[in-house]
């Protein structure tokens, strides 16, 4: 006998139009694809699209500015999306150049070179609470309508770092209109301070982005520092499907090529060299990034895993002259590191950070395939295992050291750790192969 509620089950379903029966039969493909209103899965492989040229001369956008490169990026975007061309010589930048989903940035590789202005530095003059928009300066001088600035406090309670970045908009003496409002209290007790700090290159949840074919000076040495969390000569915020080849980034007083939270990120044939920072750095929670055939010298660290780095490819690179190599750490997991030649690192080829227990280190990681020759000091490490990591594979790499024995260790694996494989690896010229230790001091 068949029940009411089966029956009332029965006539909901069918009138839902829920229908139970698993069919093979899938729809047609698209083989004529048009463009359609509101479709953007699929849409005609288009021969042409829209380039828009910048440059000194003989260029569609005349310029050599931050102001032409962005009414460049500006005017592609509103159509749609296409391709920014900078021509050959050099553009000098007192903001970033904001990006922009869609948008094919190139340039002419070596001659193409985009330079940060010196920054400049002074305190607030008057407070500024949470919902202003405007900011008074003790000293103008060196400020500009149009200026990218970074502002800096300490909260009042906790002694917490503020940071904000903003645009001068508008002025009347010392002060200044910002392009929105601060969100944050800025107090003179705070001690706080406004810079003309910027990245170069910006991009802030945007997606389907391309960088190529550019040099990107940071012009260290006059500019003050600002962390790879804020800028770098590319820093970008929640994006994703971003491709980044051919890029030379050099001498920023942060980061070269900074990424936060962003997905599917391709850097290829870059090369990141003399930053203050870090030469590569996928930053927190970013999925997927993939680092090959780069040059990142010269650097604090040449590639950083940031917090919750996953599924990630650093292949091919080669990474000299580092304090070190490569650091990966708090939840970054199920990362490959193959095929790189990590040399001459002045503390630790590659490290693993020992983070705060088992449940913030980086599990499941893989260093294989790599060269890595001459890491640190008399007391250095080629490779070096802190903290409570666990299920990590060191195999199949060439570990060497060409100067003195000394107290140098091929790999040193912390007590905590567990299930580390250390297989098929060449090690020569170190006083200890591998060495099961007591945690050292956190790099």
């Amino acid at each position: 006998m068949i029940s009411k509620r089966a029956t009332l089950n029965g006539a909901l379903s069918l009138a839902l139009g829920v229908v139970s029966v698993s069919f093979a039969a899938e729809r047609p493909v698209v083989s004529v694809p048009r463009a359609t209103s509101g479709d953007s899965a699929i849409e005609p492989d288009w021969a042409q699209r829209l380039t828009v040229t910048v440059g000194s001369s003989n260029a569609d956008i005349i310029g050599t500015t931050d102001r032409a490169l962005q009414a460049a990026v500006d005017y592609v975007t509103r159509l749609g999306g296409g391709t920014v061309h900078i021509l050959a010589g050099t553009y000098r930048l007192r903001n970033a150049v904001y990006l922009q989903s869609k948008l094919r940035l190139i340039g002419s590789g070596a001659e193409t070179i985009l330079v940060k202005e010196p920054s400049t530095t002074t305190k607030l003059a008057a407070d500024s609470d949470w919902y202003d928009q405007e900011i008074t300066l003790a000293d103008a001088t060196g400020f500009q309508v149009g200026d990218g600035v970074c502002l800096r406090t300490k909260n009042a309670d906790t002694g917490a770092t503020i940071v904000a970045k903003r645009t001068l908009i508008a002025r009347q003496g010392n002060r200044f209109k910002l392009d929105r409002a601060l969100r944050e209290n800025f107090w003179q007790l705070g001690n706080a301070t406004v810079s003309t700090l910027f990245p170069i290159l910006s991009g802030e949840f945007i997606s389907d982005l391309q960088i190529e074919n550019l040099t990107l000076d940071g012009n260290k040495t006059h500019n003050e520092l600002l962390d790879g969390n804020y800028a770098g000569c590319i820093f970008l915020q929640d994006c994703s499907r971003i491709t980044i080849r051919g890029v030379h980034a050099k001498d920023f007083n942060g980061d070269g090529i900074s990424w936060q939270i962003c997905h599917d990120v391709l850097v290829e044939n870059c090369v990141s060299e003399n930053h203050h920072g870090l030469g590569l750095h996928p930053g927190s929670g970013s999925q997927r990034p993939i680092i090959r055939n780069c040059r990142l010298e010269g650097n604090d660290i040449g590639i950083f895993f940031c917090w919750g780095v996953k599924y990630g490819l650093a292949e091919n690179n080669r990474i000299i002259g580092n304090r070190i190599g490569v650091s990966i750490g708090h939840r970054d997991t199920d990362n490959l590191v193959t095929g790189n030649e990590i040399i001459s690192s002045r503390e630790v080829g590659v490290l693993f950070r020992p983070e705060r227990g088992k449940d913030f280190a980086g599990h499941r990681n893989r260093i294989q395939n790599n060269k890595i020759v001459d890491s640190g000091a008399t007391n250095g490490v080629a490779i070096d295992v802190q903290g409570a990591t666990e299920s990590v594979v060191l195999s199949d790499n060439d570990i060497t050291e060409t100067r003195e024995p000394a107290g140098r260790i091929a790999v040193r694996l912390g007590t905590e750790t567990r299930e580390i494989t250390v297989s098929s690896n060449r090690i020569s010229g170190f006083a200890t192969g591998v060495k099961q230790s007591a945690e050292p001091k956190p790099h």
